[in-house]
């Protein structure tokens, strides 16, 4: 994961997810951000050509114009936003005197994203919950722009952005048409954000209110983690471990003891493991794929909460 990160800041002492990037004190607002990110460049638009020197009719080269690296080869139709559009999109959606927590570049420059508080703290269900934006755009041609909720859990630094039939937690859009038309119509995430905080409220108090015996937490933690009828003994052995993780984490987590056994503790747990073990194999794409989670939600926490609302 180490050369997919190209340069990126993080706020306070304990370094993120890779281990990379620059450490600093204070939350910068977009000016510093942008610089502080590594992000303070331009993407332009050059012909692409054969080898024989035509140009290749409806395609076009995305080149980062400081070092004229190539960054990826899109249609025509392809409209760029610049890093600072980005920046300056998130400022004007949150209002004055935003900061930011962390923002940079992937996969040298292909891939940038930046993340940001929200203005208001949610308590829920005796919880701490601070939502957070995050801001995801490619300059590759590879995906679309994303705008994204990702409520943590405060006391313990967990992701909570279950899927929620009621209320979109993820919005998107090409890089094709009237992008500052389409810019302007996203300024509707706020309303949506809060939107989302409001039946994630309800969730977790329709999850307070389902009460789970031990033995029906151990139920759910195998439905969870099953294991199939034709696994080696090996992976039966390792899933095995991963329910024992995650019991221990119902059953002990200091930042749950307070909370009855019910679904809303369960779901902590989950979330807790889902954001913070230790994968049974790493793989190079470990650390991205937790990264990608973290703005389009974990599938086993999903998981859990559609056997908790279902059961």
């Amino acid at each position: 994961m180490a050369v997919k990160v190209e340069t990126m800041f993080y706020v306070g002492r304990e370094k993120p997810w890779h281990g990379l990037g620059t450490s600093v004190e204070e939350s910068p607002d977009s000016r510093e951000a942008l610089i502080l990110a590594g992000l303070d460049w331009d993407v332009i638009q050059r012909p692409v050509y054969t080898e024989d020197g035509v140009i290749v009719d409806g395609y076009k080269a995305n080149v980062r114009a400081q070092d004229h690296s190539i960054l990826g080869i899109v249609t025509d139709r392809y409209k760029v936003v610049q890093n600072r559009d980005a920046f300056e999109f998130t400022d004007e959606l949150l209002g004055k005197g935003i900061r930011y927590e962390t923002a940079g570049s992937l996969m040298n420059g292909r891939k940038v994203w930046l993340l940001a508080k929200l203005p208001t703290r949610y308590i829920i269900n005796g919880d701490s919950v601070m939502p957070y934006l995050v801001f995801s755009n490619t300059h590759d041609g590879s995906g679309a722009i994303k705008i994204a909720m990702t409520p943590i859990r405060v006391v313990c630094n967990n992701t909570l952005n279950l899927a929620l039939n009621s209320a979109k937690r993820i919005w998107s859009f090409n890089h094709v048409g009237n992008i500052e038309n389409k810019l302007y119509e996203a300024k509707e995430t706020l309303f949506m954000a809060e939107n989302y905080m409001s039946e994630l409220g309800k969730a977790f108090e329709k999850l307070s209110r389902i009460k789970i015996t031990d033995a029906a937490a151990d139920e759910y933690i195998k439905a969870v983690l099953p294991i199939d009828d034709d696994a080696s003994s090996t992976t039966e052995k390792n899933i095995k471990k991963q329910r024992e993780d995650l019991k221990r984490r119902y059953m002990h987590a200091p930042d749950l003891r307070s909370v009855g056994k019910n679904g809303y503790r369960f779901i902590n747990a989950v979330s807790d493991f889902a954001t913070h073990a230790r994968p049974i194999r790493e793989t190079k794409k470990y650390k991205e794929t937790m990264f990608n989670k973290t703005m389009e939600g974990n599938p086993l926490t999903d998981k859990a909460y559609k056997l908790l609302m279902t059961a």
